[in-house]
């Protein structure tokens, strides 16, 4: 089955880089879309705000020197997280990110 996301967006929280206790290191970083996009023939204003999580050294040494601002292309799979307290939320696991800003 298909899982496939590309989004374009504003790094807006400072990356965190963590290692799991297997040693495989991780960043998280928020990333923030804003857009004009069509539908039904009429301009919609899009936006969202969303986590990306980036697993591994290859993607993760990537991000070594993104910061809060830089403009990025993300691109990989969307899967649902819950936190400690039970809520849910949709995060988006990146595959390749490129810095384009």
């Amino acid at each position: 089955m298909d899982n496939c996301t590309v989004l374009v967006g504003t790094i807006c929280r400072t990356p965190e880089h963590s290692e799991s206790p297997a040693g495989i290191p991780h960043t998280v970083l928020a990333l923030e879309h804003r857009s004009s996009q069509i539908e039904a023939g009429l301009n919609r204003q899009a936006y969202v705000r969303i986590q990306v999580v980036l697993t591994g050294t290859e993607l993760t040494q990537h991000t070594k020197a993104l910061t809060l601002g830089n403009m990025v292309r993300v691109s990989g799979f969307l899967n649902r997280h819950q936190s400690r307290s039970g809520q849910a939320k949709l995060v988006l696991h990146a595959q390749h990110i490129e810095q384009i800003s």
